[in-house]
């Protein structure tokens, strides 16, 4: 299952590029309204979702050590940044969630829980660090405000094939990709030991949805670009397995250490 997987994400990490305006296709018939993007989703996100640590153990379960950076694309100035990292002043600065951002949290070992808020707005639950996310379709539709630990993230479905969507043909259902940019985010940790990103750093992530087996999971791939502090984009994907109900979930607040 494990190979099998891991083939998936690396095809599905790569963007489809066009994005949908419908189910399977680019909109309605003349004269008729484009359906909401709840309606004209292609892929099913909702549900309870558990993350499947298969790579880096030791930076996504526990709290990696000061200095412990390697094979990360810093610059000069990230290091600095890292090496000065105290846990303690975090938390007395109420800050323990710095290291809770989308691009911190969703590679934890956690519980997601995401449903609809509304019918252009996908709410995503964390019960590591009590976290909520909301994937707002149309960018006109986000509203400004001030940074956030978890930005303003603007949603758009994308098919592959121009819209045509991947087996869509002869009644089959199309598949596609669900594509979040996160800007105005408040300045955060990449790794919870004080690796840094910038307030002007830009997540991009690809979620799509993997059948195996009988087995259904959800594949986040993430690229988090920030000019100040990294030398080239960091990407990493993040696994996690549907659950069948909210066994499990049990959120639990941020902690600096």
């Amino acid at each position: 299952m494990k190979s099998s997987l891991l083939a998936a994400v690396l095809f599905l990490a790569l963007p489809f590029g066009a994005p949908a305006q419908g189910r399977g296709g680019r909109g309605g018939a003349a004269g008729q309204a484009a359906p909401s993007p709840q309606a004209a989703a292609p892929i099913d996100l909702t549900g309870y979702w558990v993350s499947l640590i298969t790579d880096n153990w030791t930076y996504r379960v526990v709290t990696p050590p000061k200095g412990d950076y390697l094979y990360l694309p810093l610059n000069a100035e990230a290091r600095r940044v890292a090496d000065t990292w105290d846990p303690a002043k975090d938390e007395a600065a109420g800050e323990a969630c710095k290291g809770y951002g989308p691009v911190g949290v969703m590679r934890m070992s956690t519980r997601l829980h995401i449903t609809w808020q509304d019918d252009k707005t996908l709410k995503i639950e964390t019960d590591t660090g009590t976290q909520t996310r909301l994937l707002r379709f149309g960018a006109a539709d986000t509203p400004a405000g001030q940074r956030t630990w978890q930005g303003q993230s603007v949603a758009e479905w994308q098919l592959p094939g121009g819209g045509r969507g991947r087996g869509g043909q002869r009644g089959q259902p199309a598949t596609g990709t669900l594509k979040v940019t996160t800007t105005q985010m408040r300045p955060g940790y990449i790794h919870k030991n004080g690796v840094p990103f910038s307030e002007n750093a830009v997540l991009t992530e690809y979620f799509n949805v993997v059948s195996d087996r009988g087995l259904t999971y959800l594949v986040d791939t993430l690229m988090l670009d920030d000019p100040r502090y990294l030398t080239q984009s960091f990407v990493r994907s993040a696994q996690f397995k549907k659950q069948a109900d909210a066994t499990g979930w049990e959120p639990f607040p941020c902690s600096a250490k």
